[in-house]
């Protein structure tokens, strides 16, 4: 069954939704700044919404709303699934709580309170999924959502993942990893020095493509099929020595699409401006696909938001191909690797698109988008 994408809910620090987020994008904007909210800590990148870190529910409630107002639908959606992750969840408010000792309410952040609520929000009776995988949580959401549709037991999911990750615990985990920048946010460029965390969330509405004809809905592109696969190897390090993981998603990933390495336009790549992730990609980018295929990465304008960073990416991509223009790989100045790098917008023929994710613990998860529908 033909899953398809009617609606687009994107908040960050970028933008207040997904147009104003686009628009930024293709400018070649980056809403990361040196800043910390917080006084024991230094100053850091950081790609934050407001003065104060944001409240998790705000952000996923405000992509939500803006997804079902693009897809042309309005509440209630009784028959809606909701999948809905998050790498971090509440993380905010339990910090908070053991700095003030008080609990109160502790049921209402729990990891899958995120989906509950938007799942409240919606007044949906159908299925709701709270998928955790690190960073590739989005895609995971997105790929459980498409199953829903295509197992026959949802005819619309909305899918997405969101994240408030600008606490102190991550700033202090990061920094001990070595891992957050000191200066900003450069995927696949010679000066990069680490990642920049961000605050952001994005939503798609999933529909069955008969569901979506059958109201005139305006379709952003299809999903074609997911590659999700675990390195079994390090806690946070990618497996550099064979990169067999990141090879098995990408390859079956294709392989369920019908693709061809040939036959992909565009890559969003993870992207995360670190030494190990960006080497570790472009590997698996010039092992699999010819030397021409288009890369970017937007962490550089968003800054990583960790679970969310793989919904953001599908929006991204799916925008790519519905206005047929190649976002640029923020951030980048001098290229570290041989790689065919969007140095600014650019209006391009886009058929297809695949986004990558890759989460600590070695999640690996490849999505493979298409402006038409599927050859069957």
């Amino acid at each position: 069954m033909a899953v398809v994408v009617t609606g687009l809910g994107w908040v960050s620090a970028l933008g207040q939704n997904a147009p104003e987020n686009w628009q930024r994008l293709l400018r070649g904007d980056s809403a990361i700044t040196l800043r910390q909210p917080f006084a024991a800590l230094a100053p850091r990148p950081l790609a934050m919404m407001g003065k104060w870190p944001s409240d998790l529910n705000t952000l996923l409630l405000t992509a939500v709303t803006d997804a079902i107002t693009d897809a042309q639908l309005s509440l209630p959606l009784p028959d809606c699934g909701v999948v809905i992750g998050s790498s971090r969840g509440y993380q905010r408010d339990w910090e908070a709580a053991l700095v003030t000792d008080q609990v109160a309410g502790w049921l209402d952040h729990l990891p899958h309170m995120g989906a509950i609520t938007v799942a409240r929000h919606l007044a949906s009776q159908g299925p709701v999924l709270s998928p955790m995988a690190a960073c590739a949580t989005g895609l995971w959401a997105i790929a459980q959502g498409t199953q829903l549709i295509r197992s026959g037991q949802c005819d619309q999911v909305l899918v997405g993942a969101g994240e408030a990750p600008i606490t102190p615990l991550a700033l202090t985990g990061f920094e001990q990893m070595r891992a957050m920048a000191k200066t900003g946010c450069y995927p696949f460029d010679q000066r990069r020095e680490g990642l920049a965390l961000g605050e952001g969330a994005a939503m798609l509405m999933l529909e069955s493509a008969e569901a979506a004809r059958a109201r005139s809905a305006r379709i952003y592109g299809h999903v074609l099929e997911m590659g999700l696969t675990a390195d079994a190897n390090h806690i946070s390090a990618p497996d550099s020595a064979s990169h067999q993981g990141g090879l098995s998603a990408i390859n079956t990933c294709l392989r369920r699409s019908g693709l061809a390495p040939t036959e992909i336009d565009f890559v969003h790549a993870h992207g995360t401006g670190t030494a190990l992730n960006d080497a570790y990609e472009a590997t698996l980018i010039q092992t699999v696909f010819p030397p021409d295929v288009w890369v970017t990465g937007t962490k550089g304008a968003t800054g990583h938001t960790l679970g969310a960073s793989g919904a953001i990416g599908a929006a991204i991509c799916l925008l790519a191909l519905y206005h047929q223009i190649l976002p640029p790989c923020a951030g980048l100045q001098e290229a570290e690797f041989d790689l065919n790098l969007v140095r600014t917008a650019k209006p391009a023929e886009l058929s297809t698109a695949l986004c990558f994710s890759f989460g600590f613990g070695g999640q690996n998860a490849i999505a493979a988008f298409s402006r038409e529908p599927p050859q069957t």
